[in-house]
């Protein structure tokens, strides 16, 4: 699943008349330089989840030869894109994995992969890092950052958070001590065990959140692994000298134009 609903206020102007997913890095969009990177690691179906311009990202889905909109119309070099309508409102990443249940549900697994996110992650690498257990496994690194997931050091299972700008933390139990934590930074990829709808089901309840069976419910995915993180294991894999580019905002589409042409 490739999060492309986003509004891209940091990416503005552009996004005044573009969606985040299709603002252009060294003539491409993003959009496509993610999907294309999970066509080389394999992956041949790709659920997009579209809210914010999303009448353009349908077009210009059409108009590329390379995606196609059924499964009769697969074949090598292909992807095909089935797209999660968020148009009645964003639902944030938690409930936009939940309001595309009908296309995950079944799979075992499956990968998010927001779409301003650059990197040389290793996509075979990461998934062979993957435990049994896992509800989910979220790829960090040991980089410069404000807001940090924190690990058990020796086994590497999620218990919290922590922004240290503003020192505000979150921990799953009274026990844990976030000194003691190791503290690694997201990057926006992760893979979640199908598992994971039966348990926002019941988060949804527990939380009670208000459930639209057509529009969707809006939930943040981290506000989720926090509840879920004290009753089922979710890991993070962690990658060494990771190269990462969150592509968020205007000044980082430079370096995202130079990593690109250096990774080609």
């Amino acid at each position: 699943m490739i999060f492309a609903a986003g509004l891209g206020t940091r990416l503005k102007p552009l996004t005044d008349t573009l969606p985040k997913a299709l603002v252009p890095v060294c003539e491409k969009p993003l959009l496509e330089h993610v999907a294309r990177k999970l066509m080389a690691a394999g992956f041949d179906e790709a659920v997009v989840n579209i809210h914010y311009f999303a009448d353009k990202i349908e077009e210009w889905a059409a108009a590329q030869s390379w995606i196609v909109s059924s499964e009769e119309e697969k074949g090598e070099g292909t992807m095909l894109f089935e797209f999660s309508d968020e148009r009645a409102q964003l639902l944030e990443t938690g409930g936009a994995v939940l309001h595309a249940r009908r296309f995950l549900e079944g799979c075992g697994s499956f990968l998010i992969h927001n779409v301003d996110i650059l990197s040389d992650c290793d996509i075979h690498w990461f998934a062979s890092q993957v435990k049994n257990d896992a509800l989910a496994s979220l790829l960090v690194s040991d980089r410069k950052t404000t807001r940090f997931l924190l690990f058990e050091p020796d086994t590497l299972r999620l218990v919290g958070w922590m922004n240290t700008d503003s020192g505000d933390y979150h921990v799953i139990s009274p026990e844990i001590i976030p000194s003691k934590c190791k503290a690694l930074a997201f990057s926006g990829i992760h893979i979640m065990s199908d598992r994971v709808f039966a348990l926002m089901d019941e988060y949804l309840k527990v939380k009670e959140l208000p459930v639209d069976s057509v529009n969707g419910t809006r939930f943040p995915i981290m506000s989720f692994y926090m509840w879920a993180a004290a009753r089922e294991p979710i890991y993070g894999v962690v990658a060494d000298s990771l190269e990462f580019i969150d592509v968020g905002k205007l000044d980082a589409l430079r370096p995202a134009e130079e990593f690109l042409m250096r990774n080609k």
